[in-house]
């Protein structure tokens, strides 16, 4: 089994995958991945976080505020941090099912994606530094 310290790693590192993914799927214009992948990043630094304070496996869960609220962070962030988990969470899900996906790519234009990403850094190295 692996340390705890080689599981936050896992995570952190993942994380780190999917950002550079995120600015990838900008640069080609991928909009409705950009949105995707910038939930996947603060679900796995959130996942890193479960690990660092509960000492266990994370719960196979996709809703951010839960998992914040599981590991103790949610009460952490500040109003701006809970309201951008808001925005990420239909993200992961709506991304995943075509009937979502038209109404999704008409919200993300490319300085919306931009700043998704922008927020997504932020909040993901706030998560880093609380580890």
């Amino acid at each position: 089994m692996k340390s705890r310290d080689e599981r936050i790693s896992y995570w952190v590192e993942m994380a780190e995958y999917d950002l550079a993914t995120a600015e990838a799927m900008l640069q080609t214009e991928r909009l409705l991945y950009v949105g995707f992948m910038c939930h996947q990043v603060v679900e796995k630094v959130l996942k890193a976080y479960y690990v660092s304070k509960l000492q266990t496996t994370p719960p196979y869960i996709h809703n951010l505020s839960r998992l914040a609220n599981l590991s103790g962070l949610y009460e952490k962030m500040d109003e701006d941090q809970k309201s951008f988990l808001d925005t990420l969470e239909p993200l992961n899900i709506e991304a995943r099912y075509p009937t979502h996906k038209e109404m999704v790519l008409e919200s993300l234009t490319v300085t919306k994606c931009e700043e998704l990403i922008s927020k997504t850094k932020e909040l993901a190295e706030w998560i880093n530094n609380q580890l």
